[in-house]
């Protein structure tokens, strides 16, 4: 995959025009699927279909000016870091919400990619458009906001402001998850097998403290350097690497500190029940913020720390 970063002008006007194109075909597809029950919306999406329409044309024409006839074919999912867009046909329910959720989220990418665009643009023609493209994709955000106001019932619209927590799950929530998975599960494995290969509450916590703290400088810079953000939406990789890190580290730490317990058979039953908390900690989190049914999270990280726990007791006890 390329890095936004190492794209020439040309294939950053040409990843440009593939965009505009895919979202005006989604957008006419939300006009056609809602224009029997919400002609009013239906239109306001032909119209934003049309105005993708135009900025593509606009982009072709500067690009062959510029750059000539043969435009490279480029798109997100070439490029590392950007979130393709999700496909139409695979939203569960076309709702009003729905919808606009979706718009909002594909203009708050296009104007934060116009904006990228604009600032590493040498041209002063190129970076002219971009930025008119950028304030073009704020004002269809508006746009598209607009829409749940206008039709939906007085009552009915959550006070939440979504935006606001789909940023947070994205920048905080998610890598700090993954960190805490990540240490709680993985260190089971070495902690258990020092502690009932040696009997001695002494090695298991050094162990551990090892284990918690290589996890946690690994994962927080595989989170850091995965993704600068930008295109993403994901946030600074600086606060999601110190997330990720830090709790890695609390994951796997929060069973090795029972280990300074001297009674190595008291420190052992302490720490156990410190992994049950640690993993309905874990399900409560994807619950909670994932929306994934509670059975199923229980499921899942249960059946996955039981089988890193129990590797753990048969190396340590072989």
């Amino acid at each position: 995959m390329r890095r936004f970063t190492d794209l020439a002008e040309n294939e950053i006007l040409a990843l440009a025009i593939a965009n505009e194109e895919e979202d005006g075909r989604i957008y006419a597809e939300f006009a056609h699927r809602l224009a029997a029950d919400y002609p009013d919306s239906a239109a306001i999406f032909s119209d934003m279909a049309a105005e993708e329409d135009e900025h593509r044309r606009r982009l072709i024409d500067l690009y062959g000016a510029r750059f000539g006839p043969h435009i490279p074919l480029l798109r997100r999912q070439d490029i590392a870091g950007w979130r393709p867009q999700r496909a139409t046909w695979s939203l569960p329910k076309l709702t009003l919400d729905a919808v606009r959720a979706h718009a909002e989220r594909m203009e708050q990418d296009a104007a934060r990619f116009y904006r990228e665009a604009a600032a590493r643009s040498t041209d002063t023609a190129v970076r002219r458009l971009l930025g008119d493209l950028a304030m073009a994709e704020d004002g269809h955000e508006q746009a598209a906001g607009a829409l749940t106001r206008r039709h939906l019932a007085d009552g009915r619209r959550e006070d939440e402001d979504a935006e606001q927590r789909r940023r947070f799950v994205l920048q905080i929530v998610q890598p700090g998850l993954v960190g805490l998975m990540d240490g709680s599960v993985s260190t089971l494995a070495p902690v258990f097998a020092a502690a009932f290969a040696t009997h001695s509450s002494h090695a298991a916590f050094l162990v551990g403290m090892a284990a918690s703290l290589g996890a946690g400088i690994s994962m927080g810079f595989a989170e850091a350097l995965a993704d600068d953000g930008r295109l993403s939406g994901r946030g600074a990789p600086l606060l999601r690497g110190l997330v990720c890190g830090l709790m890695t580290v609390l994951g796997g730490i929060g069973h090795t500190l029972p280990f300074l317990i001297d009674d190595f058979r008291t420190a052992t039953a302490v720490a156990i029940g410190v992994v049950v908390i640690e993993l309905a900690a874990i399900c409560w989190i994807r619950w909670r913020f994932m929306q994934t049914p509670p059975l199923a999270a229980a499921v899942q990280i249960g059946l996955g720390g039981a089988l890193v726990f129990a590797a753990g007791i048969l190396i340590g006890g072989g």
